[in-house]
């Protein structure tokens, strides 16, 4: 640790990382970041990088935005905290609880607010099993989310998610979380299906699995619009309508999570809309504060919403919520971001730099390291392959992924990888100059990756 600096010896010492090989982090210490401005956010050596990842998928409007501090600023003079307990509310969270019910165009009908899209989910499950309840089924509980898919870390939300990582070592999943199978045509599409009979198998499977566990016993199914932490997977060709058929069949309650896709990143305000996907709750976070504050919501259709609250009125209270739902700082930078967003026209204008960010990908489908790019709006994956005829992964898994992702901060570039996917998802704010110099500086990583996969 001798040539690591005070602020990183120290922060090894007394910081446990998410997402972190702890001994590994002992022995290479922390990038650490200093500031940001607008789509680059700078290091404590000075060194500045492009953020590919707008943070974790989630500062739609850059960093450094002024009209969000101000927000934040005038909130806290005006009124820090408050909570929505017991009957009380102000100002700024219910003028955001309407804002996101216009959003919907009247698909939903009420917000509940939460501090993160896990705590969402979380509030997800138990909602299902409070409607459930309400209405007599107590027996309709299960959850069917998939593999691959991902909803949180709580212990609830990081059952729906689909990834051993996310469950190894912390008895995951909780028994009445089931998983079917991940709708990735590239990789699980059998010789000769075509995209809608993989779509119709995967639809199958689904309700194949909800009659072995017994249709009185599943009570709803979740999944993101398209696939993030997965590994930016699209859905294929009417993957969302068959599977979408198969939960009516069954009355199962259909929940979208939008935390990555919502607000603009597919090129429309949500993926839900991309999809043609009616779900009866949405789940909100990231770029609704451009993750400058910490916020998430979920949003209920009527028929959720309405016997939600009748139920309460018989039990006598609805016994949910946090000491910081629909905190007032948060949602006073959620209006604003909203109303950047809007001002500045980034949905619109992501779905343009999403279509640059797409040629300009698919000019590197020659390269021998580039299996299949994926792309919806300004959200894609690269992934990397052994050999490009056969599809075949890299052994170990993840190798190639891991190194492009190191190697691109030598390039001045953050990127996500994710097993040998490499992620993108760059704030809304970028230009097709800076989107073109993203992917050239990628195009620089690919042959550094083939190099040292060569050694």
């Amino acid at each position: 640790m001798s040539n690591l600096s005070q602020d990183q010896q120290h922060d090894i010492q007394y910081q446990l990382h998410s997402y972190t090989n702890g001994v590994k982090h002992a022995e290479v210490g922390p990038r650490i970041m200093a500031r940001g401005e607008g789509i680059y956010v700078y290091d404590d050596k000075g060194n500045r990088y492009l953020e590919g990842m707008a943070g974790l998928w989630s500062v739609a409007v850059g960093f450094g935005e002024p009209r969000l501090v101000d927000a934040a600023t005038r909130q806290l003079q005006e009124l820090p905290y408050y909570h929505t307990f017991t009957h009380k509310s102000h100002p700024a969270v219910i003028e955001l609880a309407q804002r996101l019910i216009d959003y919907t165009e009247g698909r939903m009908a009420r917000a509940f607010f939460t501090n993160s899209g896990s705590e969402a989910n979380d509030t997800v499950v138990k909602l299902v099993w409070y409607y459930h309840n309400a209405l007599g089924r107590k027996d309709k509980k299960k959850i069917i989310a998939r593999q691959r898919g991902y909803h949180g870390v709580t212990v609830a939300s990081a059952s729906l998610t689909g990834l051993p990582g996310n469950h190894v070592g912390f008895d995951l999943p909780l028994p009445q979380i089931l998983h079917t199978s991940c709708p990735h045509y590239y990789r699980y599409g059998l010789p000769g299906e075509t995209e809608e009979a993989f779509a119709t198998r995967m639809a199958d499977e689904l309700e194949a699995l909800i009659l072995q566990e017994g249709p009185d016993t599943v009570g709803a199914f979740i999944g993101e619009p398209l696939m993030g932490a997965g590994g930016v997977i699209v859905p294929p060709r009417t993957y969302w309508q068959k599977i979408q058929a198969v939960c009516r069949k069954y009355d199962l309650l259909i929940i979208a999570d939008e935390v990555i896709t919502g607000f603009g990143r597919l090129g429309k305000r949500f993926g839900s809309e991309v999809f043609d996907i009616q779900p009866d709750m949405m789940v909100l976070s990231k770029q609704i504060t451009s993750s400058y504050q910490p916020l998430g919501a979920v949003l209920l259709n009527a028929r959720v919403a309405e016997t939600v609250q009748e139920y309460s009125g018989r039990l006598g209270t609805f016994g949910h919520g946090y000491t910081a739902s629909g905190h007032p700082v948060a949602t006073a930078v959620a209006l604003e971001n909203l109303k950047i967003i809007d001002e500045r026209g980034l949905i619109p204008h992501a779905a343009e730099m999403g279509e640059v960010l797409r040629q300009e990908l698919h000019a590197l489908a020659d390269h021998p390291l580039v299996g299949e790019i994926r792309s919806v709006g300004l959200i894609a994956g690269i992934e990397l392959v052994a050999d490009k005829a056969t599809r075949a992964p890299f052994d170990p898994l993840g190798r190639a992924g891991a190194y492009a992702y190191e190697r691109a901060h030598e390039h001045g570039l953050i990127l996500r990888g994710i097993q040998d996917t490499i992620a993108f998802c760059p704030p809304l704010i970028i230009t097709a100059a800076q989107v073109r110099d993203m992917v050239a500086r990628f195009s620089r990583v690919l042959d550094d990756t083939t190099a040292y996969l060569g050694r």
